[in-house]
């Protein structure tokens, strides 16, 4: 160990004190770590005294010592130093304080017996908070979707104009994002965050069963795991199926590929070329040192950053999974012990950031209309010309008479001058002879052209928002340092 002090002089994580939240710190804190290996070897001693190798005063100095604060970190590290096993060192610290009860502490167990449950424990408590996180962002996302249900805007496919749809319908969408990440993890959680119960070495059994004698080793395993209120896997070798981790990653990454595809949408919106969205900002907050009047959206592109570091991550899981040679192989450790938590902190800053940033997002009509007004009106066309050939005329002429006619409106556009496509069409006769002015304009109104967006950001809201809701309740989440 190099050491038990850190300082701003020391290399630090931005995770140790810029991204992610106090409590998931915590979660993933070495204090609490060790606090939950005690609970798992008192969860083990308690369930061999009832089975009669453990007696009451070895399970009281054994239970005695099983809080969060009796963990004495500094003569573990020292320990550890001679040992060169963390969990070792460790219990032989806790053993010392429990008395003659440390003397039966960890009997018939591996490392990974007390470890991989511990983990799996911390794992499932981690993804309840990303839970409450994910509803968090959810709410907001909810009374935007439904402020703008009918806002109409300009939709744009490969980043050009396409046709009108509404902003509620385009909140809609990345809400949806957040409720199927919501519904992975859910999977996750209930499915395959197992731990490994307690069977010894190679996941045999053989141990327990050499000291149960006649009674059964899964016995003691459901006990020790209903007192942790696990559930375990029905076989394994020395560890857990290390394809949980890959499972567990990969489903925290979805969560940072949502936050990432709605940051870039919100920093391309926030450009002045659309200008329709921009990002809270606060009142003294700086956007560039060397422009003053920058307004730059940094927090999107924080969040996007961090999320690119989240998506490699179930990259290091696979390759643990793949590499476990056989029974186990060490060469995950390491990976895991950076990877795990650094992936539950950059997702757990990606969701706070969302939260923030759909909650305080600035919407600026003027430009949707700018927006909606230079492009919206070709969208009419098909309408248009479905129209003109029930009237009689013929489709494939009429077809090349309306791209000439829009040809020429978005040359003007082109020139910085106003959409006058409806001013061109109307004054056409195989137009006018069969359509009035106010009909022309009804046609060309992107507002009649977004067909039912609006009642189904209703129904979204609904049936797939709400039940999310009703499941997790909201975390108000770290508010981002920069608003």
């Amino acid at each position: 160990m190099a050491g038990d002090q850190f300082g701003y002089g020391d290399f630090l994580s931005p995770f140790t004190w810029r991204y992610g939240s106090s409590e998931m710190r915590r979660l993933f804190s070495e204090r609490r770590k060790r606090a939950t290996w005690r609970r798992v070897w008192l969860a083990l001693a308690e369930s061999q005294a009832e089975m009669g190798l453990v007696s009451k005063e070895e399970l009281a100095g054994i239970r005695s010592h099983s809080r969060e604060e009796d963990v004495d970190i500094p003569k573990a590290h020292e320990l550890e130093k001679v040992v060169k096993h963390d969990l070792m060192a460790e219990l032989r610290t806790f053993a010392d304080q429990a008395g003659r009860g440390g003397g039966k502490l960890h009997l018939g167990a591996t490392s990974m017996d007390i470890e991989d449950n511990a983990d799996i424990m911390t794992y499932s408590e981690g993804v309840d908070l990303l839970l409450s996180r994910i509803a968090a962002c959810l709410v907001s996302a909810k009374r935007r979707i439904l402020e703008h249900k009918a806002t109409v805007c300009m939709a744009w496919t490969h980043l050009q104009p396409a046709e009108p749809t509404t902003l509620g319908y385009r909140f809609a969408n990345y809400a949806q994002d957040l409720v199927m990440d919501a519904e992975f993890l859910e999977v996750v959680k209930a499915r395959f965050l197992l731990g490994k119960g307690v069977k010894g070495a190679v996941g045999t059994s053989a141990s327990f069963r050499a000291l149960l004698g006649g009674a059964e080793p899964a016995a003691l395993e459901r006990k020790v795991t209903g007192r942790l209120g696990l559930r375990s896997f029905d076989v394994s070798s020395q560890t857990y199926p290390r394809k949980v981790d890959y499972l567990l990653l990969a489903a925290l990454a979805s969560v940072a590929q949502s936050c990432h595809k709605f940051g870039l949408d919100l920093r391309v919106m926030q450009s002045p070329v659309f200008g329709e969205l921009s990002e809270p900002m606060g009142e003294k907050q700086v956007g560039s040192s060397a422009m003053p009047f920058k307004r730059n959206p940094v927090s999107a592109e924080r969040m996007c950053s961090i999320a690119r570091f989240a998506s490699v991550l179930p990259n290091v899981a696979f390759m643990n999974a793949a590499s476990s040679v056989l029974e186990r192989t060490l060469d995950d450790s390491a990976a895991r012990r950076i990877a795990v938590p650094e992936a539950f902190l950059a997702v757990d800053e990606c969701l706070t950031t969302y939260q923030a940033l759909i909650e305080g997002l600035r919407v600026h009509p003027a430009m949707v209309k700018k927006n909606l007004d230079a492009y919206g009106p070709f969208a009419g066309t098909e309408a248009l010309m479905m129209e003109l050939v029930e009237k009689g005329a013929d489709r494939q002429d009429i077809h090349e008479k309306i791209r000439v006619a829009s040809f020429r409106a978005w040359g003007e556009v082109m020139e910085g001058r106003t959409n006058n496509l409806e001013e061109l069409l109307a004054k056409e006769k195989w137009v006018s002879s069969k359509l009035s002015k106010s009909r022309v304009h009804k046609i060309l109104d992107p507002s009649a052209h977004v067909g039912d967006a609006e009642e189904r950001c209703v129904s979204f809201v609904k049936t797939r928002v709400d039940p999310i809701l009703s499941r997790h309740a909201p975390s108000a989440g770290k508010k981002p340092s920069s608003f």
